[in-house]
């Protein structure tokens, strides 16, 4: 057996549909244990300020369980009101992991294996699992995690799955794969995207999905943005900075309120993103790139902070030192 990790290539990016762009969006979180308070959601969160990033007006967030009904309503009424509709969790190979069966049937149609999911999960499987010694009950739960919605469209869109150790860098990375490495993000009716509730997968996939996959507008139309990162224990240059200079973003809080009620009749957003132990980042979003400048120079002077990125929006490129 070969050492060497499975690599495969994204899916190819469609044909993006003339005009049609996303500009509302809504989260479903689909599990019983989010709701009984034995799981924190933070996907919610974390698409919540992806789609701030992006321009998209996130309209919803609901939390709903493992119910078929529940599903059906949700996802029928949500695909129905919004440009994109995200759903986190209720996939696997148990039977209470119910979410492909029941969005198949929000919009009338069946399950259908897929060869490449199957094909890439195999790959993937026979690094860490011995399937010859699998009962065919096991290897029938297994196939349940390729088993779509038919005619849904199967999104690979990262490259590049595995979690890596950095303390365990003497291991082979075939040690270290994440073993849902091949999980795509399957989106059906044109919009609803389903995505599973395990966060890191959650996050590189709906990065992956709103790189290539999800119709912005133009780059004339998008807004720029500027990042300005304040100082900080291992900070961006990765030199720990004296304590007197880590900023938590508690102590920025009142320039920044301040800040956004001065500027947000001009239409400009304001957004803070704390790193642990790494400072904070200050993000400005708006239509006048001069403007915008001009209100980084004033961030960076008050948090003695320094701009990290700029460019349009979703299309922002780093500043070299």
């Amino acid at each position: 057996m070969s050492d060497e990790t499975p690599t495969f290539p994204i899916s190819p990016v469609p044909k993006m549909e003339e005009g049609k762009f996303v500009k509302t969006a809504g989260c479903l979180i689909i599990g019983d244990e989010v709701l009984n308070g034995k799981t924190r959601d933070s996907n919610s969160n974390y698409f919540a300020k992806l789609c701030f990033d992006l321009a998209i007006d996130l309209k919803r967030i609901e939390i709903i369980p493992d119910d078929e009904a529940e599903i059906i309503e949700a996802v029928r009424r949500m695909h129905e009101k919004y440009d994109l509709v995200v759903t986190s969790g209720g996939l696997g190979p148990t039977h209470d992991d119910i979410t492909y069966e029941s969005i198949a049937k929000a919009f009338d149609t069946t399950l259908e294996y897929d060869d490449e999911t199957i094909k890439r999960m195999d790959a993937f499987g026979r690094k860490r699992y011995n399937f010859d010694q699998q009962t065919e009950e096991q290897k029938k739960a297994r196939l349940r995690m390729a088993l779509f919605p038919k005619e849904a469209e199967v999104l690979f869109v990262q490259e590049d799955l595995c979690v890596f150790f950095p303390d365990f860098t003497e291991l082979q990375a075939s040690d270290l794969v994440e073993p849902y490495s091949w999980v795509p993000v399957v989106r059906v009716a044109g919009k609803v995207c389903i995505l599973p509730g395990v966060p890191k997968l959650f996050e590189r996939l709906i990065t992956g999905l709103a790189a290539h996959y999800i119709p912005l507008p133009p780059s004339s139309e998008k807004p720029y943005r500027i990042l300005v990162h304040t100082e900080g224990k291992g900070g961006r240059d990765g030199v720990t900075h004296p304590a007197s200079l880590r900023i938590p973003e508690s102590s920025i809080a009142p320039f920044l309120t301040e800040l956004h009620e001065r500027v947000r009749k001009e239409g400009i957003r304001v957004g803070s993103y704390p790193k642990l132990l790494r400072g904070v980042d200050v993000s400005l979003i708006g239509k006048n790139e001069d403007r915008l400048h001009e209100l980084a120079q004033e961030v960076i002077k008050e948090l003695k902070g320094e701009l990290v990125a700029q460019g349009k929006l979703g299309q922002e490129e780093q500043v070299k030192k």
